[in-house]
């Protein structure tokens, strides 16, 4: 390895290169690895472990090579933060687990789990009070992946209704099917990590 990275040193901006891109892809792998491990997929990130690692150890392998080099240097600390950024892009785009999405509506409550309740989506409701009067807060555990369209309802139903998002780690979700006629039966109990 270290041959390799003698003969990329002989062109000026070749080896930061190189070391630049190969933090951006064990940074992005390590962003990715994490989100797994949050998600409790182990296998998975350990995986994306190996690789994040066995990559990593090639651009300190060009940096420790090439001391003298401090264009190096910058470009490791390059590689690193734009690593974080295309990892999170890639996260955002595999849009792994679940999220709560929990709506407070003191005008149009019922008629948002309604309109989502058509759409196939679970709510669960509950009266409250705000600092106006009563309100209808409504909990809703979905795909990450359907979320924006969750929002999208929401926000087109009533756009004054205040709308959180968190992650679910684990959750039991009862999925049912919708027969002709608008008439609902329980399939069974899905069981998400």
């Amino acid at each position: 390895m270290e041959q390799f990275f003698d003969s990329l040193g002989q062109y000026p901006l070749l080896l930061p290169l190189a070391i630049m891109c190969s933090r951006v892809v064990d940074v992005s792998i390590g962003t990715v690895r994490m989100i797994m491990v949050i998600h409790g997929r182990r296998y998975t990130a350990a995986a994306l472990g190996f690789f994040e690692v066995t990559i990593w150890l090639l651009a300190i392998t060009g940096i420790i090579a090439h001391v003298d080099n401090l264009t190096s240097y910058v470009a490791y600390g390059l590689g690193f933060a734009l690593g974080n950024i295309v990892g999170l892009m890639i996260e955002q785009k595999m849009a792994v687990g679940q999220q709560m999405v929990r709506f407070i509506s003191s005008e149009e409550g019922e008629k948002i789990s309604r309109v989502l309740r058509a759409q196939g989506f679970g709510v669960t409701e509950f009266s409250g009070s705000g600092r106006e009067g009563p309100v209808l807060l409504g909990f809703v555990i979905a795909p990450r992946k359907k979320v924006p369209e969750l929002m999208e309802i929401i926000s087109g139903v009533d756009p004054r209704s205040v709308v959180t998002i968190e992650d679910v780690r684990h959750s039991n979700i009862v999925e049912y099917k919708r027969h002709s006629g608008g008439v609902w039966s329980r399939i069974g109990i899905l069981k998400k990590k």
